[in-house]
């Protein structure tokens, strides 16, 4: 099975668990009603921009409607370390003040070992991505509502691509019944 295929299964077939009490089956509930549940997906996006921001706010509420959990938490992680998962307001011009930041504060042309072949053996000199995805993270847990991400009026998950363009995938994990 090649790797195309493995990741093929991995997106289309999501593990889950169920957990409930025997109480509950008694009592003329639903087998799901009450059980708690672990949902699994890995999600890819391809981008095409050395620094670029994509919202991935609606693909991951719609994995959380297939996942048939109602109150939770989810947990984003990005499987890579040049890469971020964050939450802001997906406006044009604080998405180009966000990209100036990190530009600045984590300069692409200065001197870093990771990129000098002296010290490592990284041919993508891409030091400033690494740095960039550590300052960020790759992580973020949320709450899952009535079957919906909980957010404030303005919040977007953002996935900022820091060394593309690449193909990126995030691990996604919804606990709850």
């Amino acid at each position: 099975m090649g790797e195309a295929t493995v990741r093929k299964v991995l997106m289309d077939a999501p593990a889950s668990l169920e957990i409930g009490s025997e109480s509950a089956s008694a009592a003329g509930a639903s087998p799901a009603a009450g059980h708690f549940r672990i949902f699994n997906r890995i999600v890819d996006w391809i981008t095409s921009e050395r620094m670029q921001l994509l919202n991935i706010t609606d693909r991951v509420n719609e994995i959380v409607t297939k996942s048939g959990i109602r109150d939770g938490l989810i947990h984003l992680q990005s499987l890579h370390t040049t890469t971020a998962l964050f939450l802001n307001e997906w406006q044009d011009a604080l998405l180009q003040d966000v990209r100036l930041f990190l530009e600045e504060a984590i300069e692409r042309d200065r001197y870093y070992r990771h990129n000098d072949p002296v010290h490592s053996d990284c041919e993508r000199q891409n030091a400033d991505a690494h740095l960039r995805g550590m300052m960020m993270g790759q992580t973020l847990c949320l709450q899952v509502r009535n079957a919906k991400l909980l957010l404030g009026t303005w919040q977007s998950i953002i996935l900022a691509e820091f060394d593309g363009p690449r193909s990126r995938s995030v691990a996604v994990q919804i606990c709850g019944i």
